[in-house]
């Protein structure tokens, strides 16, 4: 079945009952690309390998709707005959077989982002970002300013809502929040948004990538086309790169964020305050106040380059300075986010499981004079000798636990090797207590014992939430006694 030749500049108004369309993956993306396909009139086949309780609830309300589903072992093994376009649910490689078949037979394969891109409402503007770490916090504080200005708001992506969905809302949006993955960048084509944001570059899912450049690629992808402003990180040189090497609208700006004073064009402080020398027409010789340094939950550094990325975003829709602050007093941190758990004797506990990555850590240690730092998990192929070379005269000590724990001991022994070790092997369900146990003992008053374990939880606890949550249980435990 050849290719319909709309399908290059499909939008909301294409004729989609004349396409079959494999959905890959049946997920909560997959899932809502197919529902929109289907509600579109495409005739739609969803495959998943999986074949548990969630897959075939799904799958039960996509047959009703008249959608074909194929699950278990053997149904993503070769593309069904007739298929015209593939949309990929995010987590998919593209070696996988059947996305490889559909290359090789010239069939597209769109994510669900892009396939959201060709359904949207091209008067809503999209403001999207991404990068290693920030994502989410960063998304939920343009979400509150932007709300703050009294826009209708959709936040949608790698969390919150499938962007799928967001666009097919029947009420609408006056703009769109979007967060993207890498992943998610991988399978997007003609995405084109108002402003876009990468916070940060740092190695990681280099095994579905491919390579580190791969990975920025990726990332630089949302800057393609965009119309108004690319915002990046100063302190990052890898994203104004990505800024440079990017084909946008004639007129968009390069708009930097930065902890230090702002050159003109960008967002940054002055003695405590966040200043926009940006988006208002006196930049050359003034700034606009846009909140204080105190204004951002919790103020450590990497969380304040966050507020003035998502400033930069909201200002470059026109959102005004006064809903800026106001966004971030309404703004709440998501739990084992550097969360003060307590303070005991003088020592305060922070939890920061969602460091999951060096480069997660290394931002949560800079927060912080003098630590006792609690790390170790499952690294994925990370390093972490330039964390150790960064942290070392912030570390009062550093208590080691989970199934990496001496790729850390061993980078701690090359750059940081007067600075004590504690090396716990336990992986029961005490381990946690005996971890602050063992940090609350190497701690002194004034320290912050810190849960920044700059790898995955998956050796130890179901999830980063239940390592936090196992440590801010330790440390009431520790507290009682």
């Amino acid at each position: 079945m050849s290719r319909p030749p709309w399908l290059a500049d499909a939008a909301r108004e294409s004729p989609w009952s004349e396409l079959s369309v494999v959905v890959a993956g049946i997920g909560v993306s997959g899932f809502a690309a197919a529902d929109a396909l289907v509600q579109l009139g495409a005739r739609v086949t969803v495959v998943d390998e999986g074949d548990g309780d969630d897959q075939r609830e799904r799958a039960n309300i996509l047959e009703i709707l008249d959608a074909t589903v194929r699950l278990g072992g053997g149904a993503t093994a070769e593309l069904p005959a007739g298929t015209q376009l593939v949309v990929t649910s995010p987590g998919w490689r593209p070696t996988a077989p059947l996305l490889v078949a559909a290359a090789d037979a010239g069939i597209p394969v769109w994510g669900e982002v892009e396939l959201a891109w060709r359904l949207r409402d091209p008067a809503t503007p999209w403001l999207a970002l991404t990068g290693t770490n920030g994502k989410t916090t960063t998304l939920r504080m343009l979400t509150e300013m932007l709300r703050a200005s009294g826009l209708r708001v959709g936040a949608a992506g790698n969390v919150g809502e499938p962007v799928v969905s967001a666009v097919m809302d029947p009420v609408g949006h006056d703009v769109l929040a979007v967060e993207l993955s890498s992943f998610q960048l991988h399978w997007t084509h003609s995405l084109a948004v108002r402003s876009a944001a990468v916070l940060n570059i740092a190695p990681d899912h280099l095994d579905w990538h491919g390579s580190a450049g791969e990975y920025a690629a990726a990332k630089g992808r949302i800057y393609q086309g965009v119309e108004t402003a690319c915002v990046y990180n100063v302190a990052d040189p890898a994203t104004e790169q990505l800024v440079r090497d990017a084909d946008v609208v004639e007129g968009a700006r390069a708009i930097g964020f930065t902890l230090g004073i702002p050159a003109v064009g960008m967002v940054g402080v002055v003695d405590d305050v966040l200043v926009d020398r940006a988006f208002i027409a006196e930049r050359q010789t003034s700034a606009a106040e846009l909140g204080t340094v105190d204004d951002v939950q919790p103020a450590a550094p990497h969380n304040v380059a966050n507020a003035l990325a998502a400033a930069a975003l909201a200002r470059s829709v026109g959102v005004p300075p006064v809903a800026v602050r106001d966004g971030l007093h309404t703004f709440t941190p998501d739990p084992h986010r550097v969360a003060t758990v307590a303070t005991i004797d003088g020592v305060r506990y922070v939890d920061d499981s969602k460091a999951t990555n060096p480069h997660a850590a290394a931002a949560s240690l800079q927060a912080y004079e003098s630590v006792v730092w609690i790390a170790g998990g499952l690294a994925k192929g990370a390093v972490f000798d330039e964390l150790v070379i960064g942290a070392r005269e912030r570390l009062r000590g550093v208590v080691l636990i989970g199934a990496d724990r001496h790729i850390i001991k061993e980078a701690l022994g090359r750059h940081a090797p007067d600075v004590p070790v504690i090396e716990l092997s336990g992986t029961d369900n005490m381990a946690m207590d005996r971890a602050v146990q063992a940090a609350a003992e190497a701690a002194h008053a004034g320290d912050t014992v810190l849960l920044a374990p700059a790898c995955a939880s998956m050796d130890m606890f179901a999830n980063y939430a239940r390592r936090g949550d196992a440590f801010a249980a330790a440390v009431h435990r520790h507290d009682g006694h």
